[in-house]
C-alpha cells in the first residue's frame, strides 16, 4: 500500500511540475493568438497525443486477458471531466492576461482550501484545520491581490474563479476514475474541452493557420506536456487516493510557476505579494497534515 501511495505522490508531482512551468507557455501563447483558440488546439492536440497510447494498451490488455473499463461510464465520465476542465481552463487563460505567472499559479492553488468545503456536499466532513488554513489563504489572499484600494483586479478574479472550477474538476475525477479507464477518461476530456474552445474560437476570435504556426511552442508544450501528459499522470495518480491529499501536491504547481514566471519572464513579485504567496502556500501545507487519531 506504501509503494502504491510513493507511485501515485510522484505521479501527482510531476503533473505539477509540468503545470507550474505551462504557465509560462499559457502566458507566451496569449502573444499568437485568442484564449479559445489556444485552448481548443491545446486540448485537441492532448487528445490526439494518447490516442496511440489507447490502442497499445488495449491490444495489452487483450493479450493479457485484463476486462476493459465499462464504456459508458468512461464516456460520461470523460465528457463531465471535459465540461469542468474547459470552463476552469477558459477561466486560468482569460485570467494569464491580466496577472501575472506567479501571482496565477498561487490564486489557482486555493483549490486545495476549496476540494473540502465542497466536499460538503458529497456528505464528507471539515477538519478544524481546513477551517484554520481557510483563514490563513484568505488573508494570503489579501495581500497577494487585493491594491491599496481594496479592490480585486480582473485578472486576479478570473483566476480566482478558475480555482472554484478545478476544484470541481478534482472532486468529478475524483468519483469517475475508480471507475473508469484513466487514459481513456484523459483522452475524451481533452476531446471535449477541445471540441468547445475550437467551436467558441471559430464564432468570437476568427483564427487563422498562422497564429497557430507561430505560437507552435507555447501551445505543443501546453497541448502534449501540460495536457496529454500532466492530465493524465493526474487521473491515474488520483486513483485510490484522498481528492484533498491529492490536491495539496498538485498545489506544489504554484510554486513552480512563481519560479519559472521570474526566471523565464522575468516577473518578480513584491515583498508584499511574495508574503501572500506564502500564507497561501503555508494553508495549503497545513491541510496537508495528518490529523491526530483520538483514543488511548
Amino acid at each position: 500500500m506504501k509503494k502504491v501511495s510513493l507511485k501515485s505522490s510522484f505521479l501527482l508531482f510531476m503533473a505539477a511540475f509540468i503545470w507550474g512551468v505551462a504557465f509560462v507557455a499559457q502566458s507566451v501563447g496569449m502573444d499568437y493568438m485568442g484564449p479559445l483558440s489556444f485552448n481548443g488546439a491545446r486540448f485537441l492536440m492532448g487528445s490526439a497525443v494518447l490516442v496511440p497510447v489507447i490502442v497499445f494498451r488495449r491490444k495489452k490488455n487483450k493479450e493479457q486477458n485484463i476486462p476493459a473499463a465499462d464504456t459508458k461510464t468512461t464516456v460520461f465520465g470523460g465528457i463531465c471531466c471535459g465540461l469542468a476542465l474547459c470552463g476552469a481552463a477558459l477561466l486560468q487563460q482569460y485570467g494569464i492576461m491580466y496577472t501575472t505567472v506567479g501571482k496565477a499559479g498561487f490564486i489557482t492553488t486555493l483549490y486545495i482550501i476549496l476540494v473540502p468545503f465542497f466536499g460538503v456536499f458529497l456528505k464528507k466532513r471539515i477538519p478544524g484545520k481546513v477551517w484554520i488554513g481557510a483563514v490563513i489563504a484568505a488573508f494570503g489572499m489579501y495581500l497577494l491581490c487585493m491594491s491599496e484600494k481594496l479592490s480585486l483586479s480582473r485578472g486576479d478574479a478570473l483566476v480566482f474563479a478558475c480555482a472554484v472550477v478545478f476544484s470541481v474538476h478534482i472532486l468529478v475525477i475524483d468519483y469517475f476514475s475508480p471507475k473508469a479507464d484513466g487514459v481513456e477518461l484523459s483522452c475524451i476530456q481533452f476531446l471535449t474541452a477541445g471540441i468547445i474552445g475550437s467551436i467558441g474560437a471559430v464564432i468570437f476570435e476568427q483564427p487563422h493557420l498562422k497564429n497557430f504556426i507561430d505560437g507552435i511552442i507555447p501551445l505543443a508544450y501546453a497541448g502534449i506536456l501540460s495536457s496529454g501528459v500532466a492530465y493524465t499522470l493526474q487521473v491515474i495518480g488520483q486513483k485510490g487516493m484522498d481528492p484533498t491529499v491529492a490536491s495539496l501536491i498538485l498545489s506544489l504547481e504554484s510554486v513552480v510557476s512563481m519560479l519559472a514566471g521570474w526566471v523565464i519572464l522575468g516577473q518578480a513579485l513584491t515583498g508584499r505579494e511574495l508574503m501572500g504567496c506564502l500564507l497561501v502556500f503555508c494553508a495549503v501545507i497545513l491541510v496537508q497534515l495528518p490529523e491526530k487519531k483520538s483514543g488511548f
